[in-house]
Parts: structure tokens; C-alpha cells; sequence
């Protein structure tokens, strides 16, 4: 880490409270309606490790709200609190709340797998089914006791159109997901996605492990999903964050640095250390 930054991440802890203030919905111009997910006041640790310091963020319905900043700053981490896959990892725990659609999702009542259904995750890494690639789609429809075929049918020819696959595979729905490419594996793990119609969807680095075509369809399908779902991206690519997001937080050292419309984000910055990120002083 560059030395001016480590003494600018020291020195300015006022900074980093009055991020906390600027993020607050009407601040940003949400308006509370608005707004699919919440963080409020959130800390995460690893056994006695803090990965996450009193974040405060909105993720608004049906928009594209883009994670950057350096590696282990806490994005990946941010993202996975927002479905509890955190609650994975035995040694984890947080403090504070996340809101989704005005509910916390941290209540002893939350069923965390109908949790996990409204929030739907896909992963850096493409990991469809040793099935074929309707089972691959089906799949979490059978697991909710459907197994009507018209009714499968219809939802896994709806996803993959859904995820720009349905052309390319409409002939071999039967072959094995295995024998996809990479980029069309990763849009197959999408359409497994939202067949079973979540209201957000987080991205974890989608296209890092893809080719430029590839990356290029993820991008373009990116913006056809916001016009159905909420989605939050994470990505280290700063021009993908710019080219497909609404909104863009700013993460670093495990801190919400800076959050806000991304064109504004990108070309006025409010924080130096923002500015020294984006512009590749760092990172």
C-alpha cells in the first residue's frame, strides 16, 4: 500500500464519519419507497478479526449499484451479508442491521432460505450442475415441489431468454451444463438464478474469469435484468463499474468510503481518496 494512502486511511477518521452521514438515503436523492436494501450501522468479524466498520448504504429497487476498491477491502464480504451466505462461516458475526424492503433480515423469525430466494447470488466463478442444462434451471423450482413438465417448460425457456442463453442452447436443452463455454455457463448460473424470480440479485465478480465477448454479453445482459431486478455488482474492471452501474460505493480497509451516482462518483469525487483510486494511484 502506498504510503500517502495508509496515512491518509490513519489520519482521517472524521472523513470516513461523514461519509457515513452523506450516505443516508436523502442525501442521495432515494426516496425511501425506493430503496430495495438497507445496511445500517453494519460491523462484520471473523472470529476476532473486523472485516466490515459501521456501514451505512441504500441499494435502490431496480437499479445497477456497482462495489469497487482494492482487494480485501470488503466488498465480496458486504455483498454475501445481504442473503446471510456469511452465516456459512462458523466464526462470523455482525452487529448493526440490514434492511430488506424495510424488514431485518437478521430477525430470529427470517427463514433463511426464502431469504435466499428473494436474494439470489452469482459467483466470480461459473458453477453450474453436473445436469443437464434444463436441470440446471429447473433446479430450484423442483426443490420448491414443482415438477409440473408445462410449467418447467415455460419457466426454463422464459429464464434462459431471460439471461440471452435461450438461442444458443434451445436445441440441446438435454446436454450436459458442463460442455458450455465459460461465458455461457456463467449466464446458464443467471437464468438458474432468476427462475425462481427474486427480487435482487447480487453479482460477485461475474465476468472476471470471462473472455471480452463474454464479458461484453454479461454487460449487456446486466442492463436488460435492472428493467426486473435489483442488482448489486461486485468488480475490480473500474470502466465495467462505470459502464454498467446506477449508483457506485466506494470501499476501503473495510469502510464505505464514498457512495453516490455513479457518473458524479467517477468524474467529481468528493474524497481525495476516491479520486486517488479511481484514477489509479492505488489499488
Amino acid at each position: 500500500m502506498p504510503e500517502n494512502v495508509e496515512k491518509l486511511a490513519h489520519e482521517q477518521p472524521d472523513v470516513v464519519e461523514n461519509v457515513t452521514l452523506i450516505q443516508k438515503p436523502g442525501q442521495v436523492h432515494i426516496e425511501p419507497q425506493d430503496i430495495a436494501l438497507r445496511a445500517e450501522h453494519l460491523d462484520l468479524f471473523y472470529a476476532d478479526k473486523q472485516a466490515l466498520y459501521d456501514v451505512n448504504l441504500v441499494i435502490p429497487h431496480r437499479k445497477v449499484t456497482a462495489f469497487i476498491g482494492p482487494s480485501g477491502c470488503g466488498k465480496s464480504t458486504l455483498l454475501r451479508c445481504f442473503n446471510r451466505m456469511n452465516d456459512l462461516v462458523s466464526s462470523c458475526r455482525t452487529k448493526g442491521d440490514i434492511l430488506l424492503d424495510g424488514q431485518s433480515i437478521f430477525e430470529k423469525n427470517v427463514d433463511v432460505t426464502r431469504l435466499r430466494r428473494r436474494v439470489g447470488m452469482v459467483f466470480q466463478k461459473p458453477n453450474p450442475f453436473p445436469k443437464s442444462i434444463y436441470e440446471n434451471v429447473a433446479y430450484g423450482l423442483r426443490l420448491q415441489g414443482i415438477n409440473k413438465k408445462r410449467i418447467l417448460d415455460e419457466v426454463v425457456e422464459e429464464s434462459l431468454r431471460g439471461a440471452a442463453l435461450w438461442e444458443e442452447v434451445a436445441d440441446r436443452l438435454h446436454d450436459s451444463a458442463l460442455g458450455l463455454s465459460g461465458g455461457q455457463q456463467q449466464r446458464l448460473v443467471i437464468a438458474r438464478a432468476i427462475a425462481i424470480q427474486p427480487e435482487v440479485l447480487l453479482l460477485d465478480e461475474p465476468a472476471s474469469a470471462l473472455d471480452p465477448i463474454s464479458t461484453l454479453k454479461i454487460e449487456e445482459l446486466i442492463h436488460e435484468l435492472k428493467e426486473t431486478y435489483t442488482i448489486a455488482i461486485v468488480t475490480h474492471n473500474m470502466q465495467q463499474a462505470a459502464r454498467v452501474s446506477d449508483y457506485t460505493a466506494f470501499m476501503y480497509m473495510g469502510k464505505m468510503i464514498e457512495f453516490g451516482d455513479t457518473d458524479t462518483l467517477f468524474t467529481n469525487p468528493r474524497f481525495k481518496q476516491t479520486e486517488d483510486y479511481i484514477t489509479g494511484r492505488y489499488g
